[in-house]
């Protein structure tokens, strides 16, 4: 072989090796894989602190995340939301429906201390994503409800104001105020308070997923109603089709039955473990309910 052929058959190979690891990088697609817990010692003052004492909190060493839907259930108090916040403020996620991060919610002083504690592990470093509570849509239905009325009073002043102005002037005044009600219904719809709350939710929820992201929902369900938690299953598989994420804390048995979703249950006595769908006492006790609900009636009366 020429030097000058040598030095080409060099030159390809580079090529092939550059896009044999191009090809790779893409085919490790974000993705959080668990969450190791350096717990205080048993003598340490955090120790005798929330969250430290939730029991299922307390035995988390390495807990696997690695699904793309993993499901939190538990009874109220077990830990599962604690330790979703948590998540949201060490990933550094947005609180949904609000102009804050998770971090810097003054209502999660103790989460964050179990946030400090946390390593995370990543196949890829996520960088999209949010945190939504139940609470905090409802909150934010509200205040766009709040500002879209605002908006509409102040035209209204203006009318009156500029009576006897000209149409121009008072076009002219209306300008700023008709932009800022246009922004607001094209990204919220013409009027958010005329939705039901799942149809808010559900459109809230819709436009903000972009692919590749993280998504932290604590209790979702509390906005809708079964029909509505199907079409939130649905959107879920979209996302996760597009390389989302989904960690899910939820009583709801039809969120706990998300195809592929892998099913931690904090009701064990000690760290998450992993169970079927089935196997939860939500879901029993919701199917046995269903089958002779008399047997569970009687006894409250």
């Amino acid at each position: 072989m020429t030097r000058a052929g040598a030095k080409a058959a060099k030159a390809g190979k580079a090529r092939e090796e550059k896009a044999a690891v191009q090809k790779a990088s893409r085919a490790i697609a974000p993705r959080l894989l668990d969450v190791h817990v350096d717990q205080p010692d048993d003598g340490a003052p955090l120790a005798r602190a929330f969250p430290f004492t939730v029991p299922s909190i307390r035995a988390i060493g390495q807990l696997d995340l690695s699904a793309s839907v993993t499901c939190f259930v538990g009874e109220n108090g077990s830990g599962k939301s604690t330790l979703l916040e948590a998540l949201a403020i060490k990933v550094g996620l947005p609180v949904a429906g609000a102009h804050q991060s998770a971090g810097d919610d003054p209502t999660l002083a103790a989460q964050r201390a179990l946030a400090d504690r946390m390593t995370l592990g990543w196949a890829v470093r996520m960088r999209r994503g949010f945190f939504l509570r139940a609470e905090d849509f409802f909150a934010w239905q509200l205040s766009v409800g709040r500002d879209r009325a605002a908006l509409l009073a102040r035209l209204d002043e203006i009318d009156a104001e500029l009576a006897d102005a000209s149409p121009h002037a008072r076009a002219l005044a209306k300008g700023p105020l008709y932009a800022s009600l246009s922004a607001l219904e094209e990204r919220y719809g013409a009027d958010v308070d005329a939705q039901s709350h799942g149809e808010a939710f559900l459109g809230f929820f819709q436009r903000r997923i972009v692919p590749e992201g993280l998504y932290l929902l604590d209790e979702p369900e509390a906005a809708l109603s079964p029909q509505r938690q199907l079409a939130l299953v649905s959107l879920v598989l979209q996302a996760v089709s597009v390389g989302c994420q989904f960690v899910i804390a939820t009583h709801a048995p039809i969120l706990l039955g998300i195809p592929g979703a892998r099913v931690l249950s904090f009701d064990e006595g000690g760290a998450p473990v992993e169970v079927a769908w089935d196997e939860t006492d939500h879901v029993r006790l919701t199917r046995d309910f269903l089958a002779a609900p008399a047997r569970y009636l009687d006894r409250l009366s």
